[in-house]
């Protein structure tokens, strides 16, 4: 009888198990997606890692990373490349709120195109070529790498990049009117990187002496 009763107990824990098998296969022969984010402690799990996956339950507030993976197939067309936008008006707003930080700057206008970041700004520093170089670095860290970036604190100038605010990449002879305006932004210092942001010693300052010596 004990023997008869061990054996019921024993396939009764083996029918249990199979049962509870047979619904984890269930569920995943449903195709139901394994969850890989955790609700309750925002974390990714390591088996997050597949094709497509981005973390696209985090809220705009929290404070998580963002991440994506994405996995290219096949032949791209020139259809199927995948095409960036930049918002040069937040980019514009950005740099002017970052820049105004600058001990002794007030009243920055900043202009971005299609590439390059124009910033006139107000100050009253003794060192014009350190305000000039922070001033650009703090541009330098929100745009892309490829923009050329010129700023000045000549406030007469504020007046042609304001004029360039209603126009486009479109607008008539509008690289050629830009590059005017460069070159008049260039008589002022430039700070001791160059207008990619790279560090350029003192030649953006020896051009800006030079010019000023010229006039």
């Amino acid at each position: 009888m004990l023997i008869k009763k061990g054996v019921a107990i024993l396939g009764i824990c083996t029918l249990a198990l199979t049962a509870c098998a047979g619904n984890d296969t269930d569920q995943a022969g449903q195709g139901q997606k394994v969850n890989t984010f955790n609700e309750t402690d925002n974390h990714l799990h390591t088996n997050s890692h597949e094709p497509g996956f981005k973390n696209s339950d985090m809220k705009k507030n929290d404070t998580g990373f963002g991440y994506v993976r994405y996995k290219r197939t096949g032949v791209m067309t020139a259809e199927d490349q995948p095409k960036f936008e930049i918002d040069r008006e937040q980019l514009a707003d950005m740099i002017s709120k970052l820049s105004a930080q600058v001990p002794n700057v007030d009243d920055v206008s900043t202009l971005v195109t299609d590439e390059e970041v124009l910033v006139v700004y107000a100050t009253d520093t003794e060192d014009r070529h350190d305000t000039a170089n922070q001033v650009k670095k703090m541009a330098m860290s929100v745009v892309p790498g490829w923009y050329h970036i010129y700023v000045t604190d000549d406030t007469g100038l504020r007046q042609n990049i304001e004029n360039f605010a209603t126009l486009n990449t479109n607008s008539r002879e509008i690289h050629d009117l830009i590059d005017g305006v460069v070159k008049q932004m260039k008589s002022t210092p430039q700070g001791t990187v160059n207008e990619k942001g790279y560090e350029n010693s003192e030649a953006q300052n020896e051009e800006y002496e030079d010019n000023t010596q010229s006039n």
